[in-house]
């Protein structure tokens, strides 16, 4: 069942708030406002479910504005803050997906072209006929969703890739998958001939302005990273697999996410070549029940009741094998939700943004949380952002 978060819940909250951008909004929004509403959504689920500490960054035309909530360290009670650095889980397949729109737009990659194409190790496998754009949209015909356990490296990774027969043909049926986002990550670096972490580490989070994003945490910020709780309450940070990086393996703070939600809903001025890549990260590729593939991100047409997000974040959809509907005209959409989930064993996140709105949210949680909880949290305050952005869209 799905609670209603909306429950009074009366604590003396910790929260910051941050600074705004240059630019001003014409809204109504006030930090009191927002604050109270979403003191009434983050507290009870955060007693419900035993989450030691939240980070919440929610964005208003490149407003900002910061509520945070707990610990980031239950022995030392360290507390919770915009440069808390937390594991933001599977969230970070959607910069591997923009790390592969920008080799796409610098010339270095073609998303049409079969995987084995960058990869030569793989060819005369199954990846001559699986597309860099199977890749990053799931449908490479049945990858799982981890690898299996005894593959222990990314050498036996690529010895896994060579010998993997597909359960479909690629193209109709999606199936969620870290190996899957692993190739993605392998043939962007392949094509811009770097290390996927350095890339990642030293053009993508500079070009973007994240100056406290992280493949590896430097030793100088351990003190700002959060530990992750189990479901046994132990503390715990991420175990790396194989092409861990690529699917999994960003770390973030609630400040540099939300300053990469702006540059997904095209507020901030960046260097063309890294905003182009953003926006076709937006282009739809194909329908799969109530979701709407992108490159990595989902979206969903706005507005949007909550039961479609939960259906397009639900068990069946990360899970399970399901048919996939090409769309023939792909285009981005202004008029969308656009969401991902991210989880570790011990960090849940989740990442919402209305383009047409100007409007998003990130939550970041040193807990695994269940997911529905999370949506249901997100797309309430979003409905409330709502009310506060400064122009509404026409239908």
């Amino acid at each position: 069942m799905i609670r209603n978060y909306f429950t009074a819940f009366l604590l003396i909250p910790f929260f910051t708030f941050g600074q705004p951008q240059k630019t001003p909004v014409t809204s109504n929004a006030t930090p009191a406002k927002i604050q109270l509403e979403i003191d009434n959504l983050i507290r009870p689920a955060m007693q419900e479910f035993n989450i030691p500490g939240i980070a919440v960054a929610v964005t208003i035309n490149g407003e900002h504005y910061f509520y945070n909530y707990g610990v980031a360290s239950k022995e030392t009670g360290q507390p919770v803050t915009n440069e808390t650095i937390f594991e933001i889980g599977s969230i970070s397949k959607t910069f591997t997906a923009t790390m592969a729109s920008y080799a796409q737009v610098s010339g270095k990659l073609s998303f049409s072209e079969n995987i084995s194409k960058y990869l030569p190790a793989l060819r005369g496998s199954a990846f001559d006929k699986i597309t860099v754009l199977n890749a990053a949209t799931h449908t490479t015909g049945g990858l799982p969703l981890q690898f299996p356990d005894e593959i222990m490296d990314n050498r036996q990774a690529t010895k896994y890739f060579k010998t993997w027969k597909p359960k479909f043909e690629a193209g109709t049926h999606r199936s969620y998958s870290n190996p899957g986002t692993g190739l993605l990550g392998m043939a962007a670096a392949a094509s811009l001939d770097d290390p996927f972490e350095k890339i990642m580490e030293k053009t993508i989070f500079p070009a973007l302005g994240m100056s406290h994003s992280y493949i590896n945490v430097p030793k100088a910020q351990l003190k700002k990273y959060a530990y992750g709780y189990s479901k046994t309450d132990e503390a715990v940070r991420v175990n790396p697999g194989p092409l861990a990086s690529e699917a999994y393996g960003v770390k973030s703070t609630s400040e540099d996410m939300i300053r990469y939600v702006d540059a997904n809903l095209q507020i901030l001025k960046l260097d063309k070549k890294i905003e182009t890549a953003i926006q076709n990260t937006h282009v739809a590729y194909f329908k799969i029940g109530e979701m709407t593939q992108d490159l990595i991100w989902e979206q969903y047409p706005y507005p949007v009741e909550v039961k479609q997000l939960l259906a397009g974040n639900s068990n069946t959809i990360i899970f399970e094998h399901n048919p996939a509907e090409k769309i023939d005209s792909p285009k981005p959409d202004l008029n969308v939700l656009i969401n991902k989930t991210g989880s570790t064993n011990g960090f849940g996140g989740y990442v919402a943004f209305v383009p047409a709105r100007k409007i998003g949210i990130v939550i970041l949680a040193n807990k695994n949380y269940p997911i529905t909880a999370r949506v249901t949290i997100a797309q309430q305050i979003l409905n409330q952002l709502d009310r506060y952005a400064p122009l509404k869209t026409s239908k």
